[in-house]
């Protein structure tokens, strides 16, 4: 499973790429807003940190206003997937954008059925989005399972990007599952190298080893 870090955050996208951890990362509207700067500015340094695809989403809402965006977009390095929304617009935008060889993540999934639209439209990317379906009582790990079963069945190349992830349970769910990509925050990556077991292992081994006055360099 490759690993995206769902943030327009730079200084935490260099410590998961120092770390090893980053194979990619997704920014939407609202990230750039909360950092702060200039979308083409911030998306523009993403790319120079990670080689990994970095979604930068349109901001227009009509297919030809989001194909011209999603152009300008790509312009900015080549490791850029164009997000667009899933609506018809964005769908037909895809078709257009994909068909120019431009990688397209097609984000705001929230059935089996608009993930199989996207597919046939040539996306990229589908990112369905787990904690919201969560959040109305939904288990959106199912709709994880769906998309990975119709996928399967029809050999389509779209990669599952699952987004929303709200915890290390998340990822874990999706991992069993297949799911070929996951997004989330920097804390949720980082929270899955914890364990009490592990803190409490180390402290056991570094006591003894001062007892022992046991030294390697």
């Amino acid at each position: 499973m490759k690993f995206f870090a769902d943030t327009a955050d730079v200084a935490e996208i260099r410590e998961l790429n120092e770390l090893g951890l980053l194979d990619g990362v997704t920014t939407n509207p609202s990230l750039v807003k909360k950092s702060g700067r200039d979308i083409i500015e911030v998306i523009k340094e993403i790319c120079s940190i990670t080689d990994g695809p970095v979604s930068g989403e349109v901001l227009a809402t009509e297919a030809g206003a989001m194909i011209a965006e999603g152009r300008k977009l790509a312009e900015i390095a080549p490791n850029i997937a164009v997000k667009v929304p899933l609506t018809l617009d964005g769908l037909k935008a895809c078709k257009v954008l994909s068909g120019e060889g431009k990688m397209v993540n097609v984000t705001l999934c929230f059935s089996a059925n608009q993930a199989l639209l996207a597919a046939k439209a040539g996306a990229t990317f589908i990112s369905p989005f787990v904690g919201r379906l969560d959040d109305i009582n939904t288990d959106g790990m199912e709709l994880i399972e769906e998309i990975r079963q119709i996928y399967d069945n029809y050999d389509f190349a779209t990669e599952i990007l699952v987004a929303s992830v709200r915890t290390v349970n998340h990822v874990k769910a999706a991992a069993l599952i297949g799911a070929d990509v996951m997004t989330a925050p920097a804390s949720v990556i980082k929270a899955m190298a914890s364990h009490p077991l592990t803190d409490k292992g180390l402290a056991a081994f570094l006591k003894d080893a001062e007892a022992a006055g046991l030294k390697i360099v």
